[in-house]
């Protein structure tokens, strides 16, 4: 195959993974959060600890926005902002304790989603999705894990 057959292909797979993203998180039972704010405490969650910063590249917002957001989930205890050691200049954000109940629920329910699409998958099929899963994050998207 080759690369621009493949280029288009990768296109169409983020493509789906957008939607089915979409998809699987629109039904989430958290009426009191903003999409941005949901967005803010995703990262946080899967990237824990984060910049303001980070934040504002990551979710594409701007600082003062990013920043106006992030207030709102301190006010509602769902993130913790504390100094970096080394900088105090510097600040962290994390999941409080609230925050993580929240994502630990949201998850269990995008899980319960999902295993309903994998409900027909066998062992070698889940194998391999997985096998596909760990060969994209390694080559394409070079996550940090």
């Amino acid at each position: 195959m080759d690369q621009k057959a493949l280029f288009q292909q990768l296109l169409s797979f983020v493509a789906a993974v957008s939607q089915t993203k979409h998809d699987l998180s629109k039904n989430i039972p958290i009426e009191y959060l903003t999409p941005a704010q949901y967005g803010i405490l995703e990262l946080v969650a899967f990237d824990q600890p984060v910049t303001l910063s980070e934040i504002s590249d990551c979710r594409d917002m701007s600082m003062p926005n990013a920043s106006r957001e992030l207030k709102k989930l301190l006010d509602k205890e769902l993130c913790i902002k504390y100094s970096a050691p080394e900088d105090r200049r510097k600040q962290y954000i994390c999941l409080s304790p609230q925050g993580e109940q929240l994502m630990e629920g949201v998850l269990a329910h995008i899980g319960g989603q999902v295993s309903e699409r994998l409900k027909g998958a066998d062992g070698e099929q889940l194998r391999q999705i997985s096998s596909a899963m760990e060969l994209l994050q390694k080559t394409v998207f070079r996550t940090k894990e």
